[in-house]
């Protein structure tokens, strides 16, 4: 992901932003959103919301996972938050917020729509990121199960993201965790010489360029990749997707509340969640039309949140890094 921070209005202009702050009375409502949530995504959301409330304007912060934390640690350390809404791409980064006081209780207007295994008191999922198996196009036996990807016919060749870089990647090590086998899973795939890289992106273009056969991806970077003519083909396993939900929250020392929470309620309406899936993600609404449905399996995310530090630690105990 690339660092960036633009306001964005009713009318599409854009410039550099600049802390927020109280709008005064008569000048229109102004939310300051930090994420980490895909450009396109959060242009297509941002959009939508100008549309639906033309007198507001959207500040946003866009960061990597890494660049964005150290980013709210700075303006902690120096006074406060300077966000209103924080928008995150897995639970495990806005539960840590939440432990810490960060983050407001609140229920957006439609938060019925959301099943209730992706929200809690103070934040809610807004889409789902799902973890299959990506392989070069027309290979010949195809992985059908994560066990597969043990084969010895793919020795050498199989790529994992790096769970202690991607919270998608650790909601995986967190579901295998819970599931039958433990960590079995990533024993298997260490005997059979897995190769560890950062992310699920590098996995689905690594098996693009031919460095690896298969791997872990996300489901909407190796269909992007099928699109854009990479020689590349998905399989949702026959367990099911691996399940990751993108939480939205309001900051707890937001600057414009009601502005913040307007924008929050937006995300969970049908124009946003439309626009998360035209942006490429499965929106958290069964109400929005997603035509790549498929069987998902998700961790338990307050239990693995607890688990973090041991989870990584046997983790690297099997495949090193």
């Amino acid at each position: 992901m690339l660092l960036g921070a633009l306001t964005l209005t009713a009318c599409g202009q854009a410039s550099t932003g600049v802390g927020s702050q109280p709008t005064p009375d008569g000048a229109g409502a102004s939310v300051r959103l930090y994420t980490t949530v895909t450009q396109e995504t959060v242009d297509a959301v941002v959009a939508a919301f100008a549309e639906a409330e033309p007198d507001t304007q959207v500040e946003v912060f866009r960061a990597p996972t890494g660049e964005l934390n150290a980013r709210i640690a700075a303006e902690r350390r120096e006074g406060g938050v300077q966000a209103d809404v924080l928008w995150l791409t897995d639970p495990l980064s806005m539960q840590q917020y939440d432990a810490e006081g960060l983050l407001a209780a609140y229920e957006p207007a439609e938060i019925d729509a959301v099943p209730a295994e992706y929200r809690t008191d103070t934040f809610t999922g807004t889409r789902l990121l799902n973890l299959v198996i990506v392989h070069e196009a027309g290979l010949d036996p195809a992985p059908q199960t994560w066990q597969d990807l043990a084969d010895p016919a793919y020795r050498d060749a199989v790529a994992l993201p790096d769970p202690s870089f991607a919270g998608s990647a650790f909601g995986a090590l967190g579901y295998f965790a819970e599931a039958e086998g433990g960590l079995d899973f990533y024993a298997s795939l260490a005997d059979n010489g897995v190769v560890q890289v950062p992310s699920p992106g590098e996995v689905t273009s690594g098996v693009a360029e031919g460095r690896f056969v298969a791997g872990m991806t996300l489901d909407a970077d190796a269909r992007a990749a099928a699109e854009a003519g990479s020689p590349v083909e998905s399989v949702v396993p026959e367990s099911g997707a691996i399940a990751v939900y993108s939480p939205i929250a309001v900051i707890e020392s937001a600057a414009n509340t009601e502005a913040a929470e307007a924008f929050v309620d937006f995300s969970l309406t049908i124009p946003a969640q439309e626009a998360i899936a035209g942006s490429g993600w499965e929106p958290i609404r069964d109400a929005v039309e997603w035509e790549h449905e498929a069987m998902q399996v998700a961790p338990d995310w307050s239990a693995i949140y607890d688990r973090q530090d041991e989870l990584l630690e046997e983790y690297r105990a099997i495949i090193g890094g």
